[in-house]
């Protein structure tokens, strides 16, 4: 009988690998529950977590009433039917990020499968089958919360997962330690970190040998994995990408990396929510400069007004770039900004000589990240006809900004751009842009309470410029509406739907003679709406 009821849980353990797949996803998105985000994401969603079809689950406890017979029948079936109504549900779904099978997400796996083991280990020590409705039950219950258990196979791995971090953190901290003829290069900031980190990595590559961070290794856990298995040993300059989503995790990358130059793009209001307020991010953003030795430089924007009034407890160089202050030592003037490219000059406070540059970069945000390279880069002894030439050869930035083709439109790809600030400026380029102007976006996220308020302000800037519009998600992108109708926009040029995917359709259906589409990011899958 016992073989019997194995043979019965095929489809559902089927559907708890399944289902598995789905809640390592998302917590593998949500930073693997760092600061409870997975957890807040199970609360938030609810439909996707708790109104499945394998809720009916509780009705084998009436399984009692039933011939042993018919209930195993039952049961099989019933986790067929739910296994056909998964897989129509995962191809439904739009995944733009899938799952990487990490060596923490296979000890998760592990974990995982030892739970269920120790489950059916005790159905089988216990097993009768008068019971089997109660272990048709609780299997089913389990299912059903496969996503909590995905989360206690996270918490049980936490001390191994201290241990691997420990013992890889040590490795790093002993490989960089043999590379002492190599300086480090701390890039942080609300937004922009990226652009500035490769305009850096080209500009500085003109005379040295300067290595970049890769993708959005911008972590702790990212920049271990970098200096282990990226890192070259022969590398003059490592510019090293610094994200944070609290206070505290800027000051553990530069505890871990120590460099000796910074830059900090800007203090906006990007991850707001998980800050807690504006002055918890510009003093998280800081500690960058403020870990700078006393013979180090740092960089600041000085059109930054939560730059500019902060008080800096450290006393490396400081150099201030900008636009609109004179006060800054490295200037830009006459910017000239198109849908080719952006040209200005440069000013050097306390000399007369003004330099012309000229870059294939868009947009204004571009000039701020451009000049910060340009300061850094004299500062590090590269000639002014180096620096023009780097800057003239840097290459568009991935995501950000970069002009793509799909068919005979134009992509303008913004995708992960997500501030209020670079939002903006985004739809300023689209502006210039000849012809037909269509953005798609699903709005910006993360910024707690102001969330609403910004992607209002968001929907009425898009206003002015666009001639069509593509809302990505009805609930997330309602402010967004808001604010487009408010301006008295057409509600005939808004078309809201709820799968990314579509938009390439519905853009090429939208075209005219010649069409320029901003794609204005793309948030993970854990955003996703039904």
């Amino acid at each position: 009988m016992f073989y019997s009821f194995l043979g019965v849980c095929i489809p559902f353990l089927l559907f708890v690998v399944l289902k598995s797949k789905k809640a390592l996803h998302m917590l593998q998105q949500n930073w693997y529950n760092d600061d409870q985000r997975y957890i807040k994401w199970i609360m938030k969603n609810p439909k996707k977590v708790f109104l499945k079809l394998e809720a009916l689950f509780f009705l084998f406890i009436f399984g009692k009433y039933v011939d042993t017979e018919i209930l195993l029948t039952l049961f099989f079936a019933f986790y067929a039917v739910v296994i056909v109504a998964t897989i129509y549900s995962m191809r439904k779904e739009q995944v733009k990020k899938s799952l990487v099978i990490t060596k923490r997400v296979r000890r998760i796996i592990y974990t995982t499968l030892v739970l269920y083991v120790i489950v059916f280990l005790v159905i089988g020590f216990t097993f009768h089958r008068n019971n089997l409705y109660i272990y048709f039950t609780i299997l089913g219950l389990l299912g059903y919360l496969e996503f909590f258990i995905i989360w206690l196979a996270n918490i049980i791995n936490k001390p191994i997962e201290k241990y691997v971090f420990y013992y890889y953190k040590k490795k790093a901290i002993t490989r960089l330690e043999n590379m002492n003829a190599m300086s480090v290069i701390g890039i942080t900031g609300s937004y922009g970190k990226t652009s500035s980190k490769n305009i850096l990595s080209d500009v500085l590559n003109v005379k040295y040998n300067a290595f970049p961070s890769p993708k959005n290794f911008n972590t702790t856990y990212g920049m271990i994995n970098t200096i282990n298995n990226y890192l070259d040993k022969f590398s003059e300059y490592f510019i090293a990408e610094m994200g944070a989503f609290k206070v505290g995790e800027i000051k553990e990358i530069c505890d871990l990396v120590h460099p000796k130059y910074g830059i900090l793009t800007s203090v906006g209001t990007a991850h707001l929510e998980s800050f807690g307020s504006r002055e918890n991010i510009q003093k998280g953003k800081f500690e960058l400069i403020e870990s700078l030795p006393s013979d180090g430089i740092g960089v600041l924007n000085a059109d930054d007004s939560y730059q500019c009034s902060y008080h800096l407890k450290n006393n490396c160089k400081i150099v201030w770039i900008g636009i609109d202050s004179k006060k800054s030592d490295v200037r830009a003037t006459n910017i000239n900004l198109s849908y080719k490219g952006t040209s200005f000059d440069c000013v050097f406070k306390g000399e007369k000589e003004i330099h012309h540059f000229e870059t294939r970069l868009l947009g204004k945000a571009n000039v701020y990240n451009i000049l910060a390279s340009i300061a850094l880069g004299r500062e590090l002894g590269i000639p002014i006809e180096q620096l023009k030439l780097g800057v003239k050869r840097v290459n568009p930035i991935e995501h950000r900004l970069e002009l793509k083709k799909y068919g005979n439109i134009n992509i303008i790809d913004d995708a992960y751009n997500s501030n209020p600030v670079g939002s903006k400026m985004a739809v300023e380029v689209l502006g210039m842009m000849p012809g037909k102007k269509i953005i798609v976006t699903p709005g910006m996220i993360e910024l707690g309470a102001e969330e609403y308020r910004y992607n209002k302000t968001f929907g009425e800037e898009i206003a002015k410029v666009a001639d069509e519009v593509i809302l990505v998600g009805e609930a997330q992108t309602r402010a967004i509406k808001d604010g487009l109708l408010e301006k008295g926009y057409k509600k005939e040029h808004i078309h809201v739907i709820n799968d990314v995917r579509l938009a390439f359709s519905l853009m090429q259906e939208l075209q005219g003679k010649d069409t320029y589409v901003l794609l204005e990011n793309d948030l993970p899958d854990i955003f996703n709406e039904e």
